[in-house]
């Protein structure tokens, strides 16, 4: 059946080749008799009536010969650009002094009583150019406009932000497109020069700031950002634009990736992601650009997470000897070993290892660290959940605590090079037990570093795009079911960044790792929650409050208003890189430290959750304690 499909569309091609070709022919010799009557006036046909004869039939030969040869009936004419027209006038130039030469040298006397007069070699040349160029115009006009085609009439109304080389690609590309679904209604830019000018017959109607105006004007279904290269702030403003109108709103892709695709441009646009509405540049850290890992055994924990398996795909681009993924997951484990698996062919030398264990199980670690010998541990595993770490505090101690603990204890054993904990913001001056087994995790990380010779670094940032429990992918569930979305409070503000960004910085700090330190990343301006819900239901096509309401919780268990990455007692120290700094270390006392640690254990295995909240408070004195207890009463329902 493929080689029928083939065949016929073998067919098709070489009828258009041959229609092409004959319609070359008539245009050929029309062109060649024309020139000619130009002259009848001057001179008596029957004395040059050889003369015309056999050159009409060089000249229809050489120019069909120099089309052929300079691939003219090769090209796909409805897609054709500049390059292909370019390419028939110098054919035209070509066949032109091949005929010329040809003529010159053999039709001349006594082969023929006169020659070629010269007025027919410049016309015939100039005709024959002009309407072959002309015929390949018009085909491709016919093909890529509205002349010709039926309108269906539900064609959605587009409107494309930039007017630039983005733009008029994507007008072209929607021209083609066969089933005619859409119609390009205006561009609007904000280059003020090229308001009033027209994009292929579309006006510039006006700036970005224009847009809800034009959209209620022309009925505007759906708008396309056409400008891949604007910054971050500029995409954030013109989107929060955009997101007050009902449209659909699509962003074309980097330029880069398109000439590294076949796809068309509108195959390739995809939905404006939440990101677009940060209002601030991916930071760069440059964790990609040093071979620090090259020929190493690596080992990370939490390996299946949302930031372990991102760690996981970074990691493997530095080329490592070995990578060994640890989780308790089994599932997650195995997504991304099969992931990875798949994109082994250019990561040839890495060996790929997935252990399923638990890092509260410290025999098996030890067990892990003495098979595989890792030179740097990445502890990414840990309980985050706020509001459900408050009604459990023992399993946020078990497996925050001393889960980083008895890896830790492995890593010093096994002589590791470099051990980088994964910490958070909420382990600033916090209020949840989450966010207090993570301040305790990083006393424990700056504590090993004065006993040990392994490297113990912590990294600390905030909350992570589109990480497993995250913000994002509840508000796109709760907009799927109508709504409401859910805020706690209207004034919450976060911190975010990209989980590439957040993995980014944790490699750059197990570069520049010394001991001791606690890593953060400028993350710019925190955002608030109420404004990203809004802007999500207005860019699923609704509007806030009217089609989809938003509706204000509270506050959940051991939540903040804000988040801080630097505690009061904490300096900011610059580092070589602009985007990283590191926190002045505070002064801890190793040996009370796991002195209360024993204890800690002791009632974590009891299960003692209000014992277990009053040590949090002992071992991390900023942690609201007796706020927590009563919390966790009215969590579980008991009553004073």
């Amino acid at each position: 059946m493929e080689l029928d499909i083939l065949g016929i569309l073998g067919k098709k091609t070489q009828h258009r080749r041959l229609f092409l070709m004959l319609a070359d022919f008539l245009l050929i010799s029309m062109s060649y008799l024309g020139s000619w009557v130009v002259l009848m006036r001057r001179i008596e046909l029957a004395d040059y009536f050889l003369t015309l004869l056999l050159s009409g039939v060089s000249f229809i030969v050489v120019f069909l010969a120099v089309f052929f040869f300079f691939g003219m009936y090769g090209s796909l004419w409805r897609y054709a650009e500049a390059y292909e027209f370019i390419k028939c006038l110098l054919a035209t130039l070509a066949a032109a002094g091949v005929f010329v030469a040809l003529t010159w040298l053999w039709l001349q006397p006594p082969i023929v009583s006169a020659r070629v007069p010269i007025t027919v070699y410049f016309l015939s040349s100039m005709m024959a150019g002009i309407s072959t160029l002309f015929l390949r115009m018009a085909y491709r006009a016919y093909r890529t406009t509205r002349i010709g085609r039926k309108t269906s009439a539900d064609m959605k109304k587009i409107m494309v932000v930039g007017a630039g080389e983005t733009g008029n690609a994507v007008l072209l590309d929607l021209y083609r497109e066969p089933k005619r679904r859409f119609e390009v209604i205006c561009f609007v830019d904000d280059d003020v020069n090229k308001i009033g000018r027209r994009v292929q017959r579309i006006k510039v109607e006006g700036t970005t700031e224009d847009i809800p105006k034009l959209v209620d004007r022309h009925g505007i279904d759906v708008i396309i950002f056409a400008i891949p290269s604007a910054s971050s702030v500029n995409k954030s403003r013109i989107t929060n634009i955009c997101a007050k109108t009902k449209c659909q709103i699509k962003k074309v892709p980097d330029l880069y990736s398109l000439v590294t695709d076949a796809t068309s441009i509108v195959a390739q646009m995809t939905d404006v992601s939440i990101d677009d509405l940060l209002g601030r540049d991916t930071v760069d850290v440059g964790a990609h650009k040093s071979d620090y890992l090259k020929d190493k055994v690596v080992l990370i924990t939490g390996a299946g997470g949302s930031i372990g398996s991102e760690l996981c795909r970074q990691v493997m681009l530095q080329q490592p000897k070995c990578l060994v993924m640890v989780d308790i997951s089994e599932n997650n484990l195995y997504e991304i070993q099969q992931e990875l698996h798949s994109g082994l062919g250019r990561h040839r030398g890495t060996a790929l290892i997935a252990e399923v264990a638990s890092v509260r199980d410290e025999s098996k670690m030890d067990l892990i660290f003495e098979r595989h010998a890792p030179a740097v541990v990445y502890h990414a595993a840990a309980h985050k959940h706020v509001p459900l770490m408050e009604s459990a505090p023992e399993e946020a101690v078990k497996n925050n605590v001393f889960g980083t603990l008895n890896v830790a204890r492995c890593a010093d054993r096994h002589q590791v090079g470099r051990f980088v904990m994964i910490s958070t913001d909420k382990a600033v001056n916090p209020i949840n037990v989450m966010g207090a087994t993570k301040r305790i995790c990083e006393m424990i990380i700056q504590s090993m570093a004065k006993m040990s010779h392994t490297e113990f670094v912590a990294v600390r940032f905030g909350n992570v795009l589109g990480s497993n429990g995250s913000v994002i992918p509840l508000f796109k569930s709760q907009i799927i079911a109508g709504g409401p979305v859910t805020v706690t409070h209207p004034d919450i503000i976060r911190y975010f960044m990209t989980i590439s960004e957040a993995v980014s910085l944790v490699l750059v700090a197990g570069e520049m790792a010394k001991g001791g330190e606690i890593f953060v990343l400028d993350m710019g301006e925190p955002v608030k929650i109420l404004e990203l819900a809004e802007s999500l239901i207005r860019l699923s096509g609704y509007e806030p409050y009217r089609d989809i309401g938003i509706k204000f919780v509270g506050l959940r268990p051991g939540e903040k208003l804000f988040e801080e990455l630097l505690m009061d007692e904490e300096g900011l120290n610059k580092t070589e890189n602009q985007k990283v700094f590191i926190g002045s270390p505070i002064e801890i006392a190793p040996e009370q430290l796991f002195k209360e640690l024993h204890s800690l254990r002791q009632l974590a295995e009891n299960n003692d959750s209000e014992e277990i909240l009053k040590t949090l408070h002992k071992l991390v004195p900023e942690y609201g304690e007796m706020e927590n207890v009563s919390v966790l009463e009215k969590i579980r329902g008991i009553k004073n």
